[in-house]
């Protein structure tokens, strides 16, 4: 059967026309963005690409949204829309529908997947296990988690928030980030650093540290020159924002009890060749007693385009498969 597909963020929705079968995406189709501050709701947004399709849309909806999914109110973090799941079949003309985390919907897509849309980080260059526990993480605006449970010849997503749990710095220099940070926050969490916005401190700690004026520029900014290498503070930034990646997947995959991990996010894709020269892998592996165990671990970064939308179709085609 066909659905639409949506991943709705705070700056942008994407839609697209999935077919599923079988518990399983079987295909998705072109990708639609639309601006969710030119849009009054999702609504409206649907509509708008029920315009652009070529017939009626499929009444069957999977909708990833950047939000925890509790209640009959769900109000997106960085977007006004609210979202009444109640409401959705009247609204959307949508008789049968999944609407899940936008993490819960990676780890879908990380669970469905083909070996092909992953590229090798660190650890043994093996396939991803087919029992037992994936740990999924992400770095974008937030630091997305989430568990994959393979077993019994299905899987299980487990959504969680451990990117908030609390940042545990490993040196020197990451002793003067938190310090830093605590300026603002009573509580600082792994996602203040190891998220996008999280560069920012990053960046004010190394140029105060070397004793250089300390510019305010936005993440955006210090991202941009940090990628084309025009800031020697903004690469040793990123270089340390990688650093501090690899430790926090590591916490991730303990915690977990994990037997792989994918790296997942806005900015996983981004920043895929500093990670793999960056040192992430030595921080992964450096949990004392337990490295040699973490140094068996698969760790992949998921390089598929859309995973969120994928996701989505992959979270309808299972639970409407039962």
């Amino acid at each position: 059967m066909q659905v639409v597909a949506v991943d709705i963020g705070g700056t942008h929705a994407r839609f697209a026309i999935a077919e599923v079968e079988g518990g399983h995406v079987v295909s998705l189709g072109e990708v639609c963005t639309q601006k969710t501050a030119e849009h009054a709701s999702l609504q409206t947004a649907w509509q708008a690409f029920e315009a652009q399709a070529a017939g009626p849309l499929p009444r069957a909806a999977a909708l990833s949204v950047a939000s925890p999914i509790t209640g009959d109110v769900i109000r997106l973090t960085n977007n006004p829309w609210v979202i009444r799941p109640s409401l959705i079949p009247e609204r959307l003309n949508a008789e049968t529908y999944t609407i899940i985390n936008d993490f819960g919907a990676v780890g879908h897509a990380v669970a469905q997947l083909p070996d092909a849309d992953f590229v090798h980080l660190c650890g043994p260059d093996v396939p991803l296990p087919t029992k037992g526990i994936t740990t999924v993480c992400g770095p974008g605006t937030g630091l997305g988690v989430a568990q994959v449970l393979k077993a019994d010849g299905g899987y299980h997503v487990l959504s969680t928030e451990g990117g908030h749990m609390d940042y545990a710095p490993l040196d020197g220099i990451e002793d003067t980030i938190l310090r830093r940070l605590r300026k603002t926050f009573t509580r600082v969490s792994a996602e203040r650093v190891v998220a996008g916005p999280g560069i920012v401190a990053i960046y004010e700690t190394l140029a105060e540290m070397e004793g250089r004026p300390v510019p305010s520029r936005d993440d955006k900014t210090i991202w941009q020159e940090a990628l084309e290498g025009t800031d020697s503070i903004a690469l040793a930034a990123l270089d340390r924002f990688c650093l501090a990646l690899g430790a926090v997947a590591g916490d991730l995959a303990l915690a977990h009890g994990a037997k792989g991990v994918v790296i997942a996010g806005g900015l996983g894709l981004r920043i895929k060749d500093r990670l793999l020269r960056s040192g992430f892998d030595q921080r992964f592996v450096a949990k004392g007693r337990f490295q040699s165990m973490m140094a068996a671990m698969p760790v992949k970064l998921i390089t598929h385009p859309q995973p969120g939308l994928f996701g989505a179709a992959a979270a309808f085609a299972q639970e409407h498969s039962r």
